[in-house]
C-alpha cells in the first residue's frame, strides 16, 4: 500500500491506550501524528500545528467535552476536518456534531481499517475543495494581454483603492461581474462579504424585500424575519447587476439608502445603519434610459462616481488565444479530462469570429469542444459553420493579400473535403504533393491529420 503524504493528524482522547493504538496505525500510513488528552490541550495543538484532520472523542471528563471542543476548533479554523469518536454513540449526538461541522462520526470499539479509510476520505475532500477554490479564483482572472485589458486592470487597481461607487458598463457576456469581484478583492473590504443582486432576475414586487429585508408578517408569505442584501453586505460590497432593469419606485428608495446608508426592512419601523460599498453594472445605455424616463438621473449620478467600461471581445481579438487556452485547461480539469489542443486553423476561425455573446459565448463554445470532441486536437471540422465565416476579400488592402488569403481558404476547404489527406488534395488540385506541402507551410495552415 502506498504511503500517505505527510499530513498531520491530531488524536484527542482521554484514554492513553486509544491514543497509542491510533498513533501506531496512522504513523504506519505515513501521517505525522500528535496527541492530546483533553479539549484544552487539543485547542493548543490546533493553534500550534494546524492539523489537517482531528480524531476527537466525545466524552472527556472532567473538562471540555467533544462537542464543545469541536465548536472551538471550528472557531479557530474552518479548514480542519474533525472526525468524532464515541463509545456511547447516540443519534442526537451524531446529528449535533455534524451540524456543528464534524466531517464524520465513528463508534467505539474502533475499526482501524475504517479509521484509515475515513482519514483518507477527509484529506481527499480537502484536496478537492482546494482545487475548486483555485479553479474559482482562476475563473475570476481577467485573461488577456491586449492594451484594452491592460487599461481595464489599471482602472480596477485605481478604483479599488478608493471608497467611491463604481458603475460598470458593457455588453452582455463581457465579464462585468468579473470586474466587480476584482474590485472587491483588491479593496480594503476583501475580507468581508461580496453580495450580488441580479436586478433583472427578481420580480419587481420582491426586489425591495430582497434589498432591504422584511419583518415577519409584513406581507403574504413572510413567515419569518429576513435580512436583506444591504444588511448582509455590511462592511463589504453590494453588487447591483443589471441595475438598469430596476423599477422606478425601487430606484427612489435605493437613492435614499445611498445618501443616508440607512433603511428600514419592509414592514419595519426601525432604522438600520450599514456601511456598504455599492458597485453597479448595466448592459443598457443609462443616459438613453434617462431620456425615456425609465431611469432616474439623480440615481445615475450617484452610481456613476467611477465609470468603468468593459470592452466587447471583438475589440480585443488578440486576447482570444489566451482565453481559449485558459478555458481548455480549466474545463478539462473541471470535467476530469486531458486538456485538448486546438489546431491553428480552428484558432484562426475563433479569432476571426465577432462573438456577439462575448467571452461567455466563447467559453460555452470551448466547453462544447471539451465535452463532445473525442480527439485530442480540436479540428476545424468540429467548429460550428456560423463561426467559420467567409473572408471579405474586398476588405483586404492589396491584391497580393487577397490572392494569398483566397489561396489559403481554398486549400483549407479542399483539405477538409479530403479529410486532411495531403496526397488526395494535391491530386485533386493537380499539383505536386511536395508543392502543396510548401504552400501549407508558407500560408501557415495547420494540416491537422495530414499524411
Amino acid at each position: 500500500m502506498a504511503k500517505a503524504s505527510k499530513a498531520t493528524v491530531l488524536i484527542v482522547d482521554d484514554e492513553e491506550g486509544i491514543r497509542e493504538t491510533l498513533t501506531d496505525v496512522l504513523n504506519d500510513e505515513g501521517y505525522e501524528v500528535i496527541t492530546a488528552s483533553s479539549g484544552e490541550q487539543a485547542l493548543t495543538s490546533v493553534r500550534e500545528f494546524s492539523p489537517e484532520v482531528v480524531l476527537l472523542d466525545v466524552a472527556m471528563p472532567p473538562g471540555m467535552d467533544g462537542i464543545e471542543t469541536l465548536k472551538a476548533i471550528k472557531d479557530i479554523t474552518k479548514d480542519t476536518s474533525v472526525i468524532m469518536i464515541s463509545g456511547h454513540a447516540k443519534i442526537d449526538t451524531a446529528v449535533q456534531a455534524i451540524k456543528v461541522g464534524a466531517y464524520d462520526f465513528l463508534e467505539k470499539p474502533l475499526s482501524l481499517p475504517k479509521v484509515e479509510i475515513i482519514v483518507k476520505r477527509a484529506l481527499e475532500r480537502q484536496r478537492l475543495e482546494k482545487e475548486n477554490i483555485a479553479l474559482r479564483v482562476t475563473e475570476r482572472e481577467l485573461i488577456g494581454e491586449s492594451q484594452k485589458i491592460k487599461t481595464l486592470r489599471e482602472e480596477i487597481a485605481k478604483a479599488a483603492a478608493s471608497f467611491g461607487r463604481v458603475l460598470i458598463s458593457g455588453e452582455s457576456g463581457t465579464g462585468k461581474e468579473l470586474v466587480a469581484r476584482a474590485l472587491h478583492e483588491a479593496s480594503d473590504r476583501k475580507d468581508r462579504d461580496f453580495i450580488e443582486v441580479n436586478c433583472a432576475a427578481i420580480p419587481h414586487e420582491l426586489i425591495e424585500s430582497e434589498l432591504f429585508g422584511h419583518e415577519k408578517g409584513s406581507f403574504t408569505g413572510a413567515f419569518e424575519r429576513k435580512k436583506g442584501k444591504f444588511e448582509l453586505a455590511d462592511k463589504g460590497t453590494l453588487f447591483l447587476d443589471e441595475v438598469g432593469d430596476m423599477a422606478l419606485a425601487t430606484q427612489a428608495k435605493l437613492l435614499r439608502v445611498i445618501e443616508t446608508q440607512e433603511f428600514q426592512r419592509v414592514g419595519g419601523s426601525k432604522n438600520i445603519k450599514v456601511d456598504v460599498r455599492i458597485i453597479a453594472a448595466t448592459n443598457k445605455n443609462l443616459q438613453e434610459e434617462i431620456k425615456k424616463m425609465t431611469f432616474r438621473e439623480d440615481l445615475y449620478f450617484r452610481l456613476n462616481v467611477i465609470p468603468i467600461n468593459v470592452p466587447p471581445l471583438r475589440e480585443r481579438k488578440e486576447d482570444i488565444p489566451f482565453l481559449v487556452e485558459h478555458f481548455l485547461e480549466n474545463l478539462a480539469r473541471q470535467y476530469g479530462k486531458k486538456a485538448k489542443k486546438i489546431s491553428k486553423t480552428t484558432l484562426n476561425a475563433l479569432i476571426n469570429y465577432d462573438w456577439h455573446g462575448n467571452v461567455r459565448e466563447l467559453k460555452n463554445t470551448i466547453e462544447r469542444f471539451v465535452i463532445m470532441n473525442t480527439s485530442e486536437v480540436i479540428d476545424i471540422k468540429e467548429v460550428p459553420s456560423f463561426i467559420v465565416q467567409e473572408t471579405d476579400y474586398a476588405a483586404l488592402k492589396t491584391l497580393r493579400e487577397a490572392r494569398e488569403q483566397f489561396e489559403k481558404d481554398f486549400i483549407i476547404k479542399k483539405l477538409q473535403d479530403n479529410n486532411w489527406n495531403v496526397s488526395k488534395t494535391a491530386e485533386e488540385l493537380q499539383i505536386e504533393r511536395s508543392n502543396l506541402h510548401r504552400k501549407i507551410k508558407a500560408l501557415g495552415i495547420d494540416a491537422g491529420r495530414s499524411d
